[in-house]
């Protein structure tokens, strides 16, 4: 089977996660947290840095691992390094999205995520209700 290696960036301001909508291929209109292929040569963290700056225009700071995701597509294994990321600006342009949102507690589970990063939901919001409860 094939193998696919990502990042993904869990982008939080606040009390929020940035989420994106994708807009195009097999999996168009789910929900995923922006990044992509690791090149080789690569670090996660760079791929990461490298990503957002291509799909979004902006510029972030790569925290810690929160996860690694390992989940059986169709027709590929995906492993997903997915990393805690703070911007380091305020702009955000979608260049390959369709939409993207901050979801907060109340809204984390109202859009349609990708079964791989809906894997990392509870630790998602585990860490959102400790920020909101201290």
């Amino acid at each position: 089977m094939k193998h696919i290696e990502v990042a993904a960036a869990v982008i939080r301001r606040g009390n929020e996660v940035f989420a994106t909508q994708r807009g195009y291929g097999e999996f168009k209109d789910w929900w995923e947290f922006p990044g992509g292929k690791i090149e080789p040569g690569e670090s996660p963290q760079q791929a990461l840095e490298r990503e957002i700056h291509e799909e979004l225009d902006a510029t972030i700071e790569v925290g810690e691992l929160l996860q690694t995701v390992e989940w059986d597509y169709p027709g590929f294994h995906l492993t997903m390094h997915c990393f805690w990321c703070e911007l380091t600006g305020e702009s955000l342009h979608l260049n390959e999205h369709e939409a993207a949102a901050w979801l907060d507690k109340d809204t984390l589970f109202s859009v349609r995520w990708l079964p791989a990063d809906e894997g990392i939901l509870k630790v998602i919001e585990q860490e959102i209700n400790l920020r909101s409860n201290p």
